[in-house]
């Protein structure tokens, strides 16, 4: 699994989403198997200012991932479900029916609705995706 190290979302007011793409996501699986299949997950950590009260916090919960549209090579189908992240990983793409080497590559949305409460900064926050 290959995916971008880090991306600026941009900003937003209070009480606003913030939203924009990730970058291209891929899976390559070169098992050349006659029945192949794999499943990605994601998961959000909460993102804070550096402070852990809760005005500077925005949970885990307040973060939305979509696959948006797939692209394959080779055999094999790729399947996105939007989610609502949290601190447990959630299936995001899953790859059914593959024959030999394929590839699924995807460029998420990544959604983060602002808290009215949420104070000024720049919140960062970890974003975890894995492939099995």
């Amino acid at each position: 699994m290959s995916a971008p190290v880090s991306v600026d979302l941009g900003s937003g007011a209070p009480g606003t989403t913030i939203s924009g793409a990730l970058g291209p996501v891929s899976v390559t699986d070169d098992r050349a198997l006659l029945s192949a299949s794999w499943t990605t997950t994601a998961s959000s950590s909460d993102w804070t200012t550096g402070s852990a009260t809760p005005a500077e916090t925005i949970t885990a919960t307040d973060v939305g991932y979509d696959p948006g549209s797939i692209t394959t090579t080779g055999t094999i189908t790729a399947t996105g479900t939007p989610v609502t992240l949290s601190g447990t990983a959630a299936p995001v793409v899953t790859g059914t029916s593959g024959v030999g080497d394929n590839t699924a590559t995807w460029n998420p949305v990544i959604s983060v609705a602002v808290p009215a409460s949420a104070v000024g900064g720049t919140y960062t926050g970890t974003l975890t995706q894995s492939v099995s």
